[in-house]
């Protein structure tokens, strides 16, 4: 794949021996210009291959929240890593929205599928742009090792982690998840979400629901991770990690599932144990 010519820097700044930079290129995927940011730990400067993890977020995020907030740059520099934080939806004039402006479908809410449904197919491709576009895009301008790629996500960002994860074992050679929508065929995100972006055949749903895609067969490359805080308010309604666990039991898939005492949904949660799930990839690549 050719370099693609429209990627520009937006900022550099120095950490922990590593550069974070913030980067913007125009995506085939979406047909928009796209932002994320990538931190190059202090091991890039050698000219070595480094393995590289990519981190998908949640509803509402950019790829500004986990970059601010995250708390990952101390060890992803002491352990040779390379962090890729993405967009969570396209944006920009003529990209369409929730009509009435929830927070849960639309800008910020793009859920990791190619939407089939007007007017959302145009833009919301945000499958093809995760699973391939992007991992290419970042082997093209970072010294990454393509055979060393591992995911993992928040929320509906761990939805998007662990549905690409089952389904491109062979690309994601690792995958862990912070309080991910499951089984979003089952839940109220899931259904508005889905409905909205696939249509009303649930059966088209299975191949973005990670219950029902290890019911149905699919196997990551290795283990699986997940925390989840267990004063979550979203943990009964909207994530319902037992429904996963039970599939993955079923299966002989090797689930680690941690129900964290006291922890909610938020960025304290996850920069409480990004640094397990770092020493987690950083182990399996």
């Amino acid at each position: 794949m050719a370099p693609d010519s429209t990627f520009e820097t937006v900022s550099t700044s120095k950490a922990h021996g590593g550069t974070l930079g913030v980067y913007r290129h125009q995506s085939t995927a979406t047909g928009t210009g796209m932002t994320f940011s990538v931190f190059l730990p202090p091991q890039a400067e050698s000219g070595a291959k480094l393995p590289v993890l990519f981190y998908l977020s949640g509803l509402t995020c950019t790829h500004a929240n986990v970059t601010d907030k995250g708390e990952y740059r101390r060890l992803c520099a002491e352990l040779g890593l390379i962090f890729v934080a993405p967009d969570t939806s396209p944006r920009g004039d003529g990209v369409a929205d929730d009509p009435e402006g929830a927070y849960d479908f639309g800008l910020g809410a793009g859920f990791y599928v190619n939407a089939t449904e007007e007017p959302f197919a145009a833009h919301y491709r945000m499958w093809d742009y995760i699973a391939h576009e992007l991992p290419a895009l970042i082997e093209d301008h970072f010294p990454i090792d393509p055979a060393r790629m591992g995911i993992t996500g928040h929320s509906m960002g761990g939805h998007g982690a662990l549905t690409i994860g089952l389904t491109y074992p062979e690309k994601f050679k690792s995958l862990s998840a912070f309080a991910p929508i499951v089984a979003p065929g089952q839940v109220p995100w899931g259904h508005k979400a889905l409905g909205g972006y696939l249509g009303q055949d649930r059966a088209t749903w299975r191949a973005h629901d990670a219950t029902a895609l290890v019911e149905d067969g699919k196997r990551p490359a290795g283990d699986i991770l997940v925390d989840q805080g267990a004063a979550d308010g979203f943990l009964a309604e909207q994530l319902r990690p037992e429904l996963f666990e039970a599939a993955c039991k079923a299966a002989g898939v090797n689930l680690t599932l941690r129900l964290q005492d006291g922890y909610d949904h938020s960025y304290n949660f996850i920069s409480t144990f990004m640094d397990d799930h770092i020493r987690w990839h950083a182990t399996r690549l």
